[in-house]
């Protein structure tokens, strides 16, 4: 059935939203701090979405993305009416994520920790268009690969995330994802201008990759 796609979407961007947010406040009530931090949440998000593909994957390609979504549009492995059924479904999924960590804590300053943030505007934008094209190729890239030479996607995929966090907390908090940073804005209330670099740098960055995959095109041989 066509809706279970989108729920699968649903479901998918609420295990990423729900649990690599829960991984932020852990490190917080732990009180952790410095590179401690940084690590448990890379691996949390990298760990949330590997659930994700693995329970849902097989349904709907497990994009849990808007950016991934645009990218997948762009490459033609997904129509604009599905497309546009993922963004809503991506959105809602994060949003009761989002709503399932304020009924665990019951405090919406503590969804609004979890929420992306920068100081540096111009930092903040060169490093999600970036992070974000180098995460969306790897997708672009690994889910082109024949089944033959080993379904290692998901852990590639995952595994990118990780590191995509990693380098880039420090500079945007590493959201790589709208509907990721949608959520905790909006339930958190802090849902302010600074949330916009969020919203279309990402998308810039599923666009770079969408040319980057064009130009480094995965042979034909290594394709089903």
């Amino acid at each position: 059935m066509v809706i279970n796609k989108y729920l699968a979407e649903l479901m998918g961007t609420l295990i990423l939203v729900g649990l690599g947010t829960m991984g932020i406040l852990a490190t917080i009530a732990a009180g952790g701090d410095g590179i401690a931090q940084i690590v448990v949440i890379a691996f949390a998000f990298g760990l949330a979405l590997l659930a994700g593909i693995w329970v849902v994957g097989h349904v709907s390609g497990a994009h849990f993305n808007p950016a991934v979504t645009l990218a997948m549009l762009l490459d033609r492995r997904i129509s604009l009416a599905d497309a546009i059924g993922y963004w809503v479904a991506q959105f809602a999924g994060a949003t009761v994520g989002s709503l399932i960590v304020l009924a665990i804590t019951g405090d919406p300053d503590d969804v609004a920790a979890t929420a992306t943030v920068y100081e540096s505007l111009t930092a903040a934008i060169v490093v999600e268009i970036a992070l974000t094209a180098v995460f969306v190729w790897v997708i672009m890239t690994t889910t082109r690969f024949s089944r033959a030479r080993g379904n290692h996607a998901p852990l590639a995929i995952a595994l990118t995330l990780v590191g995509v966090h990693l380098a880039g907390i420090p500079f945007s908090g590493s959201s790589v994802n709208p509907a990721r940073s949608f959520a905790p804005a909006a339930v958190g209330g802090v849902f302010g201008s600074e949330l916009l670099v969020y919203m279309w740098a990402p998308l810039v960055g599923a666009i770079v990759a969408f040319a980057l995959h064009r130009l480094f095109p995965v042979p034909e041989t290594a394709v089903e």
